[in-house]
């Protein structure tokens, strides 16, 4: 008794301190490449086939995509839904949907989805692949989840056990490493009436799947460069979040031209209200879930089928913004809905932190690890927000873009749209910046007016 007692101390004491854990072992991870993909997901489709086995992904672009561009034509053009899920079929289906999902179908006569068939097309960089397999074993979290050590390049987590490092491979998922867009940031109000609140000039470089940079670090740098409306003409933005979130954290600056000068905007963090959408969302919302997990406790739910976002083409690259922005919900017909599985993952506020939000839900990807659905409750347990982002892959990198995003706020009767670049050029990969366009003396000068 006395040496469990020990035991159990000293598993405690680890705890506290923070050790770092390996995530699997080398059994488990010869599943990978195997029975599951390089990053973690099950190779096998379903037991009725409506999610097909796993071969490789989308890399082949379709003919009529001009090399260079920007904008990427939708490779399942001709397809037509497979059903319909309305306000009607609703309970047919609720097992398969998020809360946000049935809120809206119950809210809104008008809303539905159309369910096409399902195409894995996730692919990625022979050497995401390969680091992924090699990090495996090795790859730890520290600092009760808030550190990532010894991962570099790679999915860090590609069979999680916690709910932090499932959280990790969505804020550490390949994007490619460079890229330029000019994303709109749009809001509907309860009346229905949109507004474009923000454009931006807008560089998002990763640091971390450089393959020829060492382990630690930066895992994101955004350049923010604000080209409209007039009013916000010029103000700029530099946001640097680390792999160790727990040591280094976010680092963040802003220009404002009125102001002419930089300076550190620490506030622009976790449920402080998003100013590019005019508040209608918080900062650790953008991305669906953006920077340190430190205020919740994420737990890992498990793996389940449901109907996501996914292969939004017409959304992202062939829409119009006065089409989709429709009263109450985007208009259906933009929205290309298939069943794939997710990992599922609950975030409960810690007792000792505030924040607006008293549980998050959020359902990762299985092929890409994005979080591609989440709802938010408020303090009386309430659903408060939905959050969906609407996947493409980019068969030409080859990489799944993942940014393109929106909320439903129940309690506000809005919603938004967000890094939506349809009519404004796309998504370009880029090569890297210098090293000194990432100071906050090198904001500035982007800033002028």
């Amino acid at each position: 008794m006395r040496l469990r007692n020990i035991f159990i101390a000293v598993g405690m004491l680890l705890s506290c301190v923070g050790i770092a854990i390996a995530s699997i072992t080398p059994e488990e991870a010869e599943k990978l490449g195997t029975t599951l993909t390089a990053i973690g997901a099950e190779k096998a489709g379903n037991k009725d086939g409506s999610i097909p086995e796993y071969t490789g992904g989308l890399t082949t672009a379709p003919s009529t995509f001009k090399e260079g561009s920007g904008l990427r034509d939708d490779p399942f053009v001709d397809e037509k839904p497979l059903f319909t899920i309305n306000q009607q079929d609703l309970d047919k289906y609720s097992d398969n949907l998020t809360d946000g999902q049935k809120t809206l179908l119950k809210k809104y006569p008008s809303y539905r989805l159309d369910v096409y068939k399902t195409h894995r097309t996730a692919a990625f960089p022979k050497y995401v692949l390969e680091n992924t397999i090699k990090q495996a074993v090795t790859t730890k979290t520290e600092n009760n989840g808030l550190s990532v050590i010894g991962s570099h390049a790679a999915f860090p987590f590609p069979i999680p056990k916690t709910g932090y490092e499932a959280m990790w491979n969505h804020l550490l998922r390949y994007n490619g490493t460079t890229l330029n867009h000019f994303p709109l940031s749009l809001v509907v109000n309860a009346a229905g009436r949109p507004t474009m609140t923000y454009q931006l000039d807008e560089v998002l470089d990763f640091p971390y799947w450089y393959p020829e940079t060492q382990k630690g670090g930066a895992f994101l740098r955004l350049r923010d460069i604000c080209t409209g409306p007039p009013r916000n003409v010029g103000e700029s933005l530099l946001l640097i979040d680390a792999v160790d979130m727990y040591k280094e954290g976010r680092r963040i600056w802003q220009y404002l031209p009125g102001q002419r000068r930089t300076k550190l905007a620490p506030d622009i963090a976790f449920d402080t209200p998003n100013t590019q959408l005019n508040g209608a969302t918080t900062y650790d919302e953008w991305d669906i879930f953006l920077g340190s997990m430190e205020r919740f406790d994420f737990k890992l739910i498990g793996k389940k089928e449901m109907y996501i976002p996914y292969n939004d083409y017409k959304l992202a690259y062939q829409s119009k913004a006065n089409e989709v922005l429709t009263p109450n919900h985007l208009n259906p017909n933009f929205v290309r809905w298939e069943l794939h599985r997710v990992w599922v993952v609950e975030a409960d506020l810690k007792p000792e932190k505030r924040h607006i939000f008293s549980k998050r839900m959020f359902y990762l990807d299985e092929d890409t690890w994005a979080a591609l659905a989440s709802d938010e409750y408020d303090s009386r347990g309430q659903l408060y927000r939905s959050g969906f982002q609407y996947m493409v892959q980019h068969y030409d990198a080859p990489s799944p873009y993942t940014y393109l995003h929106g909320f439903y706020d129940f309690s506000a009767n809005m919603y938004t749209l967000d890094v939506y670049t349809a009519e404004t050029g796309g998504v370009k990969y880029i090569g890297r910046l210098p090293e000194n366009e990432w100071t906050p003396e090198a904001l500035a000068g982007a800033g002028v007016r």
